[in-house]
């Protein structure tokens, strides 16, 4: 489960290409290739270790002037991140 004041990080073990639409990237460890949408490109990208799940989903709200804060599906994009290896948790504040 992903905790509120948790912050994330990328792993730095996978190469990234971005593309017109979002992201490939290939996960070295894993041996696995990816594809992310914008959305979930954004979202990799505010992995540094300073925003919050919240405060990401807050950014992906203001970039795509959403009418509401996207939180479960910020949630959810993050949770996928970590269970492929792109991110990590890198401290709670």
């Amino acid at each position: 489960m992903l905790g509120e004041n948790d912050r994330y990080c990328k792993t730095g073990g996978f190469d990234q290409d971005e593309v017109v639409d979002g992201y490939i990237v290939y996960n070295k460890t894993k041996d696995r290739v990816h594809f992310l949408n914008p959305t979930a490109a954004i979202v990799l990208e505010l992995c540094t270790g300073v925003l919050t799940a919240l405060e990401i989903a807050e950014v992906v709200e203001r970039t795509f002037s959403l009418p509401q804060t996207p939180i479960a599906p910020v949630r959810d994009c993050l949770a996928s991140l970590l269970s492929e290896g792109l991110i990590e948790t890198c401290g709670i504040s």
